[in-house]
């Protein structure tokens, strides 16, 4: 009988929204004793809060319970904000749940983020010691896997240079490469191989099934690409606001998780990232004469304008958009032609000329490559659905979508 290796029962995590401490003690006395006798906040904006009756704590997690068997390859599927990297950080222990328990049985291996538990001040060789010190391994333990993880990684010639000076998309390498071969009984991966390049994410899913299907070790894999999850993981669990929705089959889980996202929505905005050469600003889905809409006719013409900002001139930068089924089945990518960018906001605007497609709602995916490397990809709750407008369209069949996109022209424009 297969053994459970994560057991989590009834676990919830909450957070303090708003400023918790204040820097010195007599400080935090002072705010306790007016927040006592129910005066305002002399420190920070809480007390304010609280006299509006707002709520000042958020539940990450709520009452959260299953099981996962080892050798198994499980999926955590959920929007932004549902929990999932949460989740992750109290398994991998770099929180406590605030209620509840958790037994784990074997060592765990975490990627959590670009450069966990790398010292930047360190050697790519001494980082994958001090990772496997931190996993229980002996020197001459890791000392006979080294080979194979830096021929996994490629960074043979930065291996004795600080990982500081090393681009994203090495650290990722060389952080899966030293998860996955150091023989953790569990690998926890969360969104960061979106970060490498495809020939790289292709590598560590193959990995990742081959050291769960021929080496019996368990694997949670958390991911926006949900082909990657379905293509890996055989069950999956779908989180929302912090609540787990449904734990079964991956494709009924995908099902679940595309049916729970608002379909109308026709202008998104993303967060700015400091650390990143370029970033995605904002969507927007609109018609020929620039009105916003995610909905269409089969025979109507529609455009996307995608907004994104350089921190600094950028060379051979490509804006890509990608159209999925509704099970995740890629169609067509279109790609702009690798242009200079100097530091400042753009618009990349896609124009659809002759669209030929099914009726039915299409997953939109946006990402931004340097130099044939990915450096962000974005499609999670971005939706665009055509409808029929004359009987002669329903006959259309699943090869006419291939032509979804084909004759599409690309604007790259300074905001």
């Amino acid at each position: 009988m297969t053994k459970t290796v994560i057991h989590f029962e009834n676990v919830s995590k909450r957070y303090q929204l708003g400023e918790i401490s204040t820097g010195t003690i007599s400080r935090d006395l002072s705010r306790w004793w007016a927040l006592t006798r129910g005066k305002a906040d002399p420190v920070s904006k809480i007390g304010e809060v609280l006299k509006k009756n707002v709520i000042t704590e958020f539940w990450a997690l709520s009452d959260i319970s299953f099981e996962i068997k080892q050798g198994d390859v499980l999926g955590i599927i959920g929007g932004n904000g549902a929990g999932k990297s949460t989740l992750l950080k109290i398994l991998s222990r770099v929180t406590k749940p605030t209620t509840g328990r958790i037994r784990i049985r074997g060592r765990i291996a975490s990627l959590l983020e670009v450069g966990t538990g790398f010292h930047p001040d360190l050697t790519g060789r001494e980082n994958i010691f001090l990772n496997g010190a931190i996993l229980g391994m002996r020197k001459s333990e890791i000392q006979n896997k080294l080979d194979e993880i830096v021929a996994f990684a490629g960074v043979e010639l930065y291996l004795d240079t600080p990982v500081k000076r090393y681009s994203s998309g090495m650290y990722v390498r060389l952080a899966f490469a030293v998860a996955a071969h150091l023989e953790p009984e569990i690998l926890v991966i969360d969104e960061v191989l979106a970060v490498g390049d495809v020939e790289f994410q292709r590598k560590c899913l193959d990995k990742m099934k081959d050291v769960s299907q021929n080496e019996g070790r368990t694997v949670l894999f958390v991911s926006h690409n949900l082909t990657s999850v379905k293509s890996l993981c055989p069950k999956s669990i779908f989180l929302k606001n912090g609540k787990l929705e449904y734990q079964g089959e991956t494709d009924l889980a995908i099902k679940q998780y595309l049916n729970n996202f608002a379909y109308n929505q026709s202008e998104f905005h993303f967060e700015k990232i400091e650390n990143q050469e370029a970033y995605f600003t904002h969507l927007k889905i609109t018609d020929n004469e620039n009105q916003l809409s995610n909905h269409f006719s089969v025979t109507d013409l529609w455009q996307l304008k995608i907004g994104f900002q350089t921190h600094y001139s950028v060379s051979n930068l490509v804006v890509a958009v990608g159209l999925l089924t509704s099970d995740n089945v890629l169609l067509r990518n279109v790609y702009s032609t690798p242009f200079q960018a100097e530091k400042g906001n753009y618009e990349a605007v896609f124009t659809e000329n002759n669209i030929i497609c099914s009726p039915g709602t299409y997953q939109i995916l946006i990402s931004l490559f340097i130099n044939n490397h990915v450096i962000q990809n974005i499609g999670e709750g971005i939706f665009i659905t055509f409808e029929d407008a004359r009987p002669q369209h329903s006959l259309l069949n699943l090869t006419n979508k291939s032509l979804i996109l084909n004759q599409m022209n690309v604007r790259i424009l300074p905001v």
